[in-house]
């Protein structure tokens, strides 16, 4: 590829294992994290503009996330504001934004891309409103990713689910789900949305993409194989829940769409998923 990328957003578990994937395939990019350019500043356009060049493709990953609270809110508009200021006398050739399967409201229905998107929730707003900015200034070069939890190696929340039970599994520590852990979501090993992202990058894919497995499974299913896979001594506990399960205990996605382009990659089981991160550690 002749194109150069550019990341903005230097840490986390995506982009991480994006310059991992780029840097073994030899491909030219750069990368801006916050030591580099604070995006929430008012000087930060005129900064990142004078780094970006014509033909560029952009991957856009940069937030303070989860967003949590209406500071965070809008730390993150602001950020997405000064990157389109940035841009805007910029012919580049496509903006790839990380955004959530957040953004969809909660259905007993299988989520497609033509769900309804009105989120409950913070965090699922600020993508949203961030989509909207993106889609107004880039139109036809944009493309937008909504995946689903992630897990893999690289994370840096340690968030309910996955990446949290196989680090205590890992360490013989005791394993406490959220009720009898009985709610089921859908999660994406890292690796099919980095091979998708990469996809994504080298070929002319724009519009809105849902990454998912296709899989629904319950926190205690996926407690109970971290345990059997790291042959853990860990036990697993259940505890009283405080408060409601976040989309009424279920998530399911229809992943027609991405099968249909992306038919080389296959996504991966939450099993198999699991036993390719164990390997990361040896």
């Amino acid at each position: 590829m002749k194109k150069r990328i550019v990341i903005i957003g230097s840490s986390g578990i995506i982009s991480q294992n994006l310059q991992k994937k780029l840097k073994e395939k030899k491909l030219k990019f750069v990368t801006f994290g916050r030591k580099d350019i604070n995006l929430k500043t008012n000087k930060s356009p005129k900064i990142l503009n004078k780094k970006i060049k014509n033909n560029d493709i952009i991957i856009f990953i940069s937030a303070e996330a989860p967003a949590k609270n209406m500071e965070m809110f809008f730390n993150n508009i602001k950020i997405c504001d000064n990157v389109c200021k940035a841009l805007e006398e910029k012919k580049i050739n496509k903006l790839i934004y990380i955004s959530s399967d957040a953004v969809y409201s909660d259905t007993p229905k299988k989520i497609n891309e033509k769900s309804k998107t009105v989120p409950d929730s913070i965090h699922g707003m600020m993508h949203l409103m961030r989509e909207i900015n993106l889609q107004i200034n880039f139109k036809k070069k944009l493309c937008i990713l909504r995946p689903t939890l992630i897990y893999g190696f690289g994370d840096t929340h340690q968030g309910y689910g996955p990446n949290r039970f196989i680090n205590l599994a890992r360490k013989n520590k005791d394993i406490f789900l959220f009720g009898k852990g009985e709610e089921r979501r859908d999660h994406l090993y890292i690796d099919d949305l980095i091979n998708i992202l990469f996809k994504c990058i080298k070929t002319n894919k724009f519009g809105i993409y849902n990454l998912a497995s296709g899989t629904v499974n319950s926190f205690n299913k996926i407690a109970n194989i971290a345990v059997t896979l790291t042959k853990s001594k860990s036990k697993i506990f259940n505890t009283k829940r405080a408060g409601l399960m976040p989309h009424n205990g279920y998530r399911p996605f229809n992943v027609a769409f991405i099968n249909k382009n992306f038919q080389n990659i296959e996504l991966n089981t939450i099993e198999n998923g699991i036993k390719k991160y164990l390997r990361e550690f040896n």
